[in-house]
């Protein structure tokens, strides 16, 4: 036997052998696991949970296990939630229990426990109350944010004239557009639309999810102990995260350069003044890689879903014209033609709040949920969850929990709407999630969607180039997130 192949059986062996002794200690603990599927030593799970298609393996696992079920991700493993009583029961009921970040593997590497999205303890809830503070103070929910956004959207309405009906691909607008109203609040200034640097940071957040949606990422994610250290595919994520970082730090550079303390221009100005009044505090957790990690998770994530949703929405409003002539209806009657809408219209405008939520609701961004870890041996339905425990609320069954919405897999904006046309609310609606680990710029998110969507629709109509019926809105992948698939379309002016 060639030594290549032996030291590969030594290995897998060894593994295993990790892999029963990490069951019995959870067992020795006292820990009583739900039920699942029974795994195999080192491969886990890995036949019952399909490569490519996690969370339909999961829902299928669902229909055998209930709304709570083990299973084994590689050598670990993970509680599933489905549905909203369950997710509900633990990230609410028990928030305090579920409230770790459970492990990201394909990020762990860049982010190491840093950063407000990626920490644990006394880290994330110093570094959680600073970003919501500053965000408040930077304008979430005043008028200042609101302008910005008003801004940003003026200079995507000029870019979409310049179409002139013809037809294009909204997503490269809307990604540019959006990355500038979070680029201004954590850098202080906008890019220019041409402007090269912002071009590849484009593609750079762009290419991201991509890569974390793939079949590599997913083995990653099951055996990052053995894939860590291999050549290949899986690592090219970590290296596009590797160049934001860069960015964001030649940013921190230049701001630290030109800091006034008394007055802050950004979020990186005012985490420089608090870790320079915290300097001689050796306990700080504000130093310089919290400042660069938890921007680059607010640069990230405030670009990609918001840009997402609206191009995802804008594909179901041309596959539903009576919807879209609604809207229109509406911010004719509370807007008018040249009035830029504002974030005071919304009250005014249910059936654009419904359909907005709607839209959220249907495209299900990340029916996975991003990973938590209960804090201390739990106790959860009759079961014990040893301290350290990865778990995984399933979003997409919360949001298409039929109990909570009639027609969970149609997209109906009356899902928001009571009776006599008035906006509802509805307790299964968690796009940003739910509970302690809610997301952190929630707010400011659907303040863009509201304005960008009335504002695109207030100066076009969409015009797809097939039929309503033939316009695919499949997601191009399913897996940690949710990819709207590509479709052109024209934008006629009103």
């Amino acid at each position: 036997m060639e030594l290549g192949g032996a030291l590969s059986i030594f290995l897998a062996l060894c593994l295993s052998c990790l892999f029963i002794l990490a069951a019995w200690k959870r067992t020795s603990k006292g820990g009583k696991m739900p039920p699942g599927p029974t795994p195999i030593p080192f491969l886990g799970n890995i036949l019952q949970v399909g490569l490519g298609a996690t969370y339909q393996s999961f829902m299928k696992l669902r229909e055998k296990y209930g709304s709570v079920f083990t299973v084994y991700m590689g050598p670990r493993p993970v509680v599933v939630l489905c549905g909203h009583e369950a997710v509900k029961e633990a990230l609410v009921d028990k928030a305090d229990d579920f409230s770790g970040r459970g492990k990201v593997t394909l990020l762990e590497r860049n982010f190491q426990g840093y950063g407000v999205g990626m920490s644990n303890g006394e880290r994330w809830k110093i570094l959680r109350h600073f970003s919501l503070t500053i965000l408040r103070d930077f304008g979430m929910g005043k008028r200042s944010i609101e302008e910005r956004i008003q801004e940003e959207a003026g200079f995507l309405l000029e870019e979409l004239r310049k179409t002139k009906g013809n037809p294009i691909k909204p997503t490269f607008f809307l990604s540019r557009t959006v990355s500038n109203v979070i680029s201004s609040v954590v850098f202080g200034s906008r890019f220019d639309y041409e402007d090269k640097q912002f071009l590849k940071l484009i593609q750079i957040l762009k290419e991201i999810p991509m890569e974390m949606n793939t079949l590599w990422a997913q083995l990653y994610d099951m055996y990052s102990g053995v894939m860590q250290y291999l050549p290949g595919r899986h690592n090219r994520a970590y290296y596009l995260m590797e160049d934001l970082k860069d960015f964001i730090a030649q940013k921190i550079k230049t701001n630290e350069a030109s800091l006034d303390p008394q007055n802050p221009r950004d979020f990186i100005d005012c985490f420089l003044i608090k870790m320079h009044q915290d300097k001689n505090n050796p306990q700080t957790e504000f130093n310089f890689k919290n400042l660069l990690l938890t921007t680059l998770g607010l640069f990230f994530a405030g670009t990609g879903s918001v840009s997402a949703t609206l191009h995802y929405g804008l594909l179901l409003l041309m596959k539903h014209p009576k919807v879209e002539a609604k809207i229109h209806e509406e911010i004719d009657q509370v807007i008018g033609p040249h009035r830029i809408p504002s974030v005071n219209d919304r009250v005014k405008m249910p059936y654009t709040n419904a359909m907005i939520h709607e839209i959220q609701r249907v495209i299900d961004l990340l029916p996975m949920g991003i990973p938590h870890n209960v804090i201390r041996d739990t106790e959860f339905r009759g079961y014990l969850l040893p301290k350290g425990t990865d778990v995984f609320p399933l979003l997409g069954s919360v949001l298409k929990d039929p109990k909570y919405f009639r027609y969970p897999d149609t997209f109906y904006p009356e899902h928001f709407l009571d009776a006599k046309g008035h906006f509802k609310n509805n307790e299964a609606f968690v796009p940003f999630s739910t509970g302690k680990r809610v997301c952190l710029g929630e707010a400011m998110a659907r303040m863009e969607l509201f304005l960008y969507f009335t504002s695109i629709l207030q100066n076009f109509s969409l015009r797809p180039l097939v039929p309503p019926a033939e316009i695919n809105n499949t997601p191009k992948i399913s897996g940690f997130g949710s990819i709207s698939p590509t479709n052109e379309l024209c934008l006629l002016a009103r």
